[in-house]
C-alpha cells in the first residue's frame, strides 16, 4: 500500500488533531503491520515539520523510514514519488496523467461491491445479506444478559 497525503490548502484551523494523528497510526501499526510500502506527504507546510517532530514519536521505526516529504518545487523529491505510481494513474496535481473526479455516492457503491466480493470469497457472504439504501448495516451485538441479580 503506498499513501499519498496531499497537504495543498491544510493550514493551523483545519488542522487533525495530534489525538487522531496518533490514534489512526495506532490502528495502521497493530491492525495492518508491515501493510504500508511508502507514504508520500506532498506539499506539506513548514509548520508540519514541527507537528511531525511530535508525532514522530508515536511511530515506529520501520514506519518512520517509509514516510517521504515531497515538495513540488524540489525536482528530487518529485521524481521519487513518481516513480512509485504508474503515470497513467497519478493525478495531474501531482505531475501524473490521470483526471480524476471524486463522487461520493459511485465511491460508496463501488466499496459495497468490492465488500460483497470479498465476503464471497472468504465464505462470509451470509453476514452481509442484509442490505439497505446500497449499504451495509454495522453488525450490533446483542444486550447481555444479566445470570445474577445485580447486588446494593
Amino acid at each position: 500500500m503506498a499513501w499519498l497525503i496531499d497537504f495543498t490548502g491544510w493550514s493551523i484551523t483545519n488542522k487533525v488533531p495530534i489525538k487522531s494523528a496518533r490514534e489512526t497510526i495506532n490502528i495502521l501499526q497493530n491492525h495492518y503491520p508491515e501493510r504500508l510500502a511508502i507514504a508520500f506527504l506532498y506539499n506539506p507546510p513548514r509548520i508540519f515539520e514541527a507537528f511531525w517532530k511530535i508525532v514522530k514519536y508515536f511511530i515506529d521505526a520501520k514506519t518512520f523510514q517509509k514516510v517521504k516529504f515531497v515538495y513540488p518545487k524540489d525536482t528530487d523529491s518529485v521524481e521519487l514519488m513518481r516513480s512509485y505510481f504508474d503515470d497513467d494513474n497519478l493525478p495531474t496535481e501531482f505531475g501524473g496523467k490521470a483526471v480524476l473526479k471524486y463522487d461520493h455516492e459511485d465511491f460508496s457503491r463501488q466499496m459495497v461491491q468490492d465488500d460483497l466480493k470479498t465476503a464471497a470469497f472468504w465464505g462470509l457472504d451470509d453476514k452481509l445479506r442484509s442490505i439497505s439504501n446500497g449499504h451495509n448495516g454495522a453488525e450490533v451485538a446483542p444486550e447481555p444478559v444479566l445470570l445474577a441479580s445485580p447486588t446494593s
